[in-house]
């Protein structure tokens, strides 16, 4: 409480302004439909941005003599548009066409948008691209995408977790809305918390991220967000069900009250009860879930002041292991494991603009949650009552036309109050944390070259100790079709074992935790190239990639050392290479292809050995090809994953119970759509080869033995599965 107070005091004693002269607006087509990923640029400063998925965009004057917009999109005449007052919104409406031998190309909406201006390597993931496949929760966004991994924690729990550079989801901060969430529990079955249909666009940028969202980005940023009442749909719904016997349903509707203020209401509701052992080692291939979700949002805006503000209430219970009935010997007590959780959040989100000449305004940020998780693994109980609050204050300022300074305080904490009832005894570990911080960032900007410096301060309750957090970032755009970026810096994080680690109860390993583990900090390094080439009137988008993260201390994962224990220590011997490189380009009128490589080399010091990870691929490989009929009537997907062959923890070397390695797979997913004016219909299958991990458990026959262990996870745990989907929508009203 006292460090709370001290930051409440802190924030009292500062007076901060902050603003910004903007020009926000709609880029669409003659037939009112967005336009997303057009650019959008000052035609004197050249400092421009990029339209979102319904068109919009919001562009801060650079510059004095800043007075007229640049907007283009590929396949559409580039239109020239005079500002004459930066408080109203405008609608720039693009003539479809570009003439050429008479040939006319028209453009389509992009699933994934790669900025040409950001300073970050970032990409966002529209509602277009989620759409492309089931998508029914965040976990399952990234079927179709290169750069992220999800991979299963283990075999029974349905626990998933991203994969990012090569690394594990835990260096990855995670975002909604742009505040830190999901932590401890929560970053175990977090992913399934946020539906698909609920999300407006998911963005993901790589390597060392702005030093203004915290210090714990190690690999990267993926930040949600959530569909916004001013421009989402009246009313939304998706029909969902599958042949493995799951069925869920999501609805959102938004409602403009008012010219201020203006609320939206999301429901989700999701049940899988089917029993499956379709490998006959009588564990259920996949949990029996059910879940229900809830949030209401609202926003409020006068003059100057903006607010959002907004809660959501999760309740997710599954079961998994064995029942009386996939038991072969009825006599038998069934292994089960049963996780409860039930999570509320909220959050608050204010900004008020102070002087438009000054260009100055502040924001506040206010979130917090709280989630109960009780969970048993046959007689082993973990539970954990998790509790987090997070304050942003933030401030920025435009010192003059190329120089940009933002300024801010944070606070964080956690605390995670544990009841654990094992078969055997671990060492007892922290519980809490308060870490209060402050932070500093300063941007240079011209036509051709970007520079963006941050260096920030944290104080950490649980370690006693200051440390800083460097961060660079550099963009150099020679000419408009080709973009350089390199970033370097550091990063940090605190290690709650348990919390972030229980489904490995859902093996007998013991679980050795070391006296004195230390916090993680690791550089990051990384550098990378975009062309824009055209062709045929068309355009070649090439990219390439190179990311380095060195660990001055990681807490290593060891399933190596000791075939039946899991230990956690600190290690400073600890990298990871990753290199990618994709191309995309539109060979025909309404079809779209992907082709990606990435390369990855991880290693960590295992009881002195230095080794790569285990169970993760060495590469991954895609193409994916999209195609639309004209208008959009009929929209077919294809995606085909190639995985790489890995190493698998060292097996016993007395009695080895699996293989030193796994080979490389391939998993194939496709999908139609039938687009109707108001309704779609969707119908798709995953893993249409039907290819699984042969025995993903170990030992399942003797459940109770030492052997058991469901975490030797590399591959997919559930064969061919098709599913069925309803997609229906009422505009709002134009008026």
């Amino acid at each position: 409480m006292k460090v709370i107070a001290v930051f409440i005091f802190l924030i009292m004693s500062i007076a901060v302004v902050f603003g910004q002269e903007t020009i926000q607006g709609y880029v669409l087509d003659n037939d009112e439909q967005p336009l997303p990923g057009a650019n959008v640029f000052f035609l004197e400063s050249k400092t421009g941005t990029t339209a979102d998925q319904y068109g919009f965009f919001q562009i801060r004057k650079q510059s004095e003599v800043d007075s007229i917009l640049t907007v283009s999109y590929i396949g559409y005449l580039t239109k020239n548009v005079p500002v004459y007052n930066f408080n109203d919104k405008i609608t720039i409406y693009l003539d479809e066409g570009s003439e050429l031998n008479e040939i006319v190309v028209s453009g389509r909406t992009p699933g994934i948008i790669k900025s040409r201006t950001a300073l970050l390597q970032t990409e966002t993931i529209t509602t277009t691209e989620l759409c492309r496949a089931a998508c029914c929760n965040l976990s399952e966004s990234f079927e179709t995408n290169p750069s992220v991994d999800i991979t299963s924690s283990d075999a029974v729990t349905g626990a998933k977790q991203i994969q990012l550079l090569g690394l594990s989801g835990k260096y990855v901060q995670t975002l909604t809305e742009n505040y830190p969430n999901f932590r401890g529990p929560a970053s175990i079955y977090g992913m399934d918390y946020i539906p698909g249909p609920w999300m407006e666009s998911i963005q993901i940028s790589k390597g060392s991220a702005s030093v203004k969202n915290g210090y714990e980005s190690l690999t990267g940023q993926m930040n949600v967000e959530y569909k916004k009442p001013q421009k989402s749909d009246l009313l939304s719904l998706n029909l969902f069900a599958s042949a493995t016997g799951r069925y869920e349903g999501n609805a959102d509707a938004a409602f403009i009250l008012n010219d201020k203020l203006s609320t939206g209401v999301f429901l989700h509701y999701s049940t899988e009860q089917t029993e499956h052992d379709n490998n006959d080692d009588t564990f259920l291939d996949m949990p029996k879930k059910n879940q229900f979700n809830i949030m209401n949002r609202w926003q409020y805006a006068s003059g100057k002041y903006l607010s959002q503000f907004g809660a959501r209430f999760v309740r997710d219970y599954r079961t998994s292991g064995q029942t009386h009935r996939t038991l072969k010997d009825k006599s038998l007590t069934p292994y089960e494991i049963n996780v409860n959780s039930d999570r509320a959040e909220f959050f608050s989100k204010n900004a008020y603009m102070l002087n438009e000449e000054e260009s100055s305004n502040i924001a506040l940020i206010f979130t917090g949650s709280y989630q109960e998780q009780k969970s048993n693994y046959s007689t082993d109980i973990y539970n954990v009552y998790a509790n987090n609050l997070y304050a942003s204050l933030l401030y920025e300022t435009e010192l003059s036309e190329r120089h940009h300074l933002g300024t801010g305080l944070s606070m964080n904490w956690d605390k995670y109050a544990q009841t654990i009832n094992l078969s055997h005894a671990i060492a007892k570990q922290p519980e809490q944390e308060a870490t209060t911080g402050a932070y500093a960032e300063y941007t240079y900007t011209t036509e051709k070259f970007t520079a963006l410096a941050g260096l920030r301060a944290d104080y950490s309750t649980l370690f006693n100790k200051i440390f800083a957090t460097p961060r660079l970032h550099l963009r150099y755009m020679p000419v408009t079709w080709v973009n350089f970026r390199a970033s370097a810096g550091k990063g940090y994080r605190t290690v709650f074992v348990m919390p972030e680690n229980s489904f490995y109860l859902a093996s007998n390993r013991q679980i050795e935790i070391a006296p004195d583990l230390k916090q993680e900090s690791a550089w990051n390094y990384g550098t990378s190239i975009n062309f824009y080439i055209p062709i045929s009137n068309k355009e070649l988008k090439l990219s390439g990639e190179w990311y380095y993260t060195d660990f001055d201390n990681q807490v290593v994962v060891d399933v190596d050392s000791d075939v039946h224990a899991v230990k956690f220590y600190n290690s400073k011997k600890s990298y990871a290479n990753s290199v990618q490189v994709e191309a995309s380009y539109p060979v025909f009128k309404g079809f779209d292809l992907l082709a990606a490589y990435r390369w990855i080399n991880a290693k960590s010091d295992y009881g002195g050995k230095m080794m790569k990870t285990p169970l993760a691929s060495d590469y991954k490989a895609m193409i994916t090809a999209s195609y639309e009929t004209p208008r959009r009537s009929w929209v077919f997907d294809f995606t085909t994953q190639f995985n790489g062959r890995g190493r698998m923890p060292t097996p016993d070397a007395t009695n080895p119970l699996w293989e030193s390695s796994f080979d490389s797979y391939a998993i194939l997913n496709a999908q139609i759509t039938k687009n109707f004016k108001q309704w779609s219909i969707y119908a798709g299958a995953e893993n249409i080869t039907n290819f699984t991990q042969k025995n993903p458990i170990i030992s399942p026959d003797n459940s109770y033995g030492s052997d058991f262990d469901a975490t030797m996870v590399w591959g997919p745990t559930i064969g061919r599965k098709f599913y069925l989907g309803i997609r229906f929508n009422i505009p709002k009203i134009k008026e």
